[in-house]
């Protein structure tokens, strides 16, 4: 019955995606560094074919831009991980270099999740943001983990909600989702899905969000590093035609 409604809610969140400029293409899947160990990840993402106006006036502009940040984690307890994202960065499609923001970062999860069959987490976010980046200063995420590890299937959703502290009918709901096939302890192909409906008060008209689902090839080298590569297809005019993605983390 658990399975059931799980599978349901994870088919029932791809009718519709959003997409806007991001730093971080990434489904959480609740494992986070072990206790007393420093981790850090680079985020790469490239809009080679992508939307030629900003999400907002003075925005960056998705074509042919880079996106990027280096984030450090550090395993606090078994339970809990602390992270840093800085500096968030663009590179845009005319070669300007752009400081976009800061962030920090508090997991919460339950201990071994890639040992368990169900596990979930709940991660929170803080950003220092610069205008072009975000039309506010001041925002933050609360990101849910939900999944389960059925043999060599993963099943993961994200169901995210953004915030930018202008109220509850400022909420924005951006969830993601992960299906994952694994096909040796180092290799895995999955397919991900990632949206923006909009503010919880009146989701967006469909054409005006996005609906973009990326193919994903996954390394993992357990206590060294891990390679997540990924190219993804928007499918409305409020997507990026194709956005590329390279992650790369480093244990220490």
């Amino acid at each position: 019955m658990v399975i059931r409604r799980f599978l349901i809610l994870i088919l029932a969140g791809w009718s519709v995606l959003a997409w806007a400029q991001t730093d971080e293409i990434q489904v959480y899947d609740a494992t986070i560094a072990d206790e007393g160990q420093f981790e850090v990840e680079f985020h790469n993402n490239f809009t080679p074919d992508g939307r030629k106006m900003a999400d907002h006036p003075g925005g960056v502009v998705p074509d042919h831009a880079w996106n990027g940040v280096p984030e450090f984690s550090y395993g606090v307890t078994e339970w809990f991980e602390a992270g840093l994202y800085l500096p968030v960065y663009t590179i845009t499609r005319d070669g300007r270099a752009e400081f976009d923001s800061a962030k920090i970062r508090a997991l919460f999860v339950t201990p071994y999740a890639a040992q368990r069959t169900f596990f979930y987490g709940v991660n929170f976010e803080l950003s220092y943001n610069g205008l072009h980046w975000e039309p506010t200063r001041l925002s933050g995420e609360i990101r849910p983990i939900a999944g389960l590890h059925l043999g060599a299937w993963d099943l993961i959703v994200n169901p995210i909600i953004d915030t930018d502290f202008k109220g509850v009918g400022h909420l924005d709901f951006a969830p993601a989702e992960r299906v994952a096939y694994n096909l040796s302890p180092v290799w895995a192909l999955a397919v991900e899905h990632y949206a923006d409906f909009g503010r919880v008060s009146g989701f967006d008209a469909l054409p005006n969000q996005s609906q973009t689902l990326f193919g994903v090839a996954d390394f993992k080298q357990e206590d060294q590093y891990n390679v997540e590569f990924g190219v993804g297809h928007g499918f409305t005019r409020g997507s990026d035609d194709v956005v590329v993605k390279l992650m790369i983390g480093l244990d220490f």
